[in-house]
């Protein structure tokens, strides 16, 4: 199984919105989106890299496994 390492904001953000998602309000250096189905929103810091911990907490917000996120970016 392979790790995730840092990931760039701009790539999760774009693997995010191809996903379902839609930005709904940026507060401080933090995003929030929301996808229809979920029960709460996805925050995300608006850090240049992002560090796995928080890519991998959005991934099972999402439902989303890790081999598929990288295959997607």
């Amino acid at each position: 199984m392979p790790d995730i390492n840092s990931v760039d904001f701009k790539k999760f953000e774009r693997f995010l919105l191809k996903n379902g998602c839609e930005f709904l309000r940026q507060k401080g250096s933090h995003c929030i989106y929301r996808r229809k189905g979920l029960k709460r929103p996805i925050v995300v810091p608006k850090y240049k890299r992002l560090p796995p911990f928080i890519v991998l907490n959005n991934l099972r917000l999402l439902g989303v496994s890790k081999e598929d996120f990288l295959k997607e970016i």
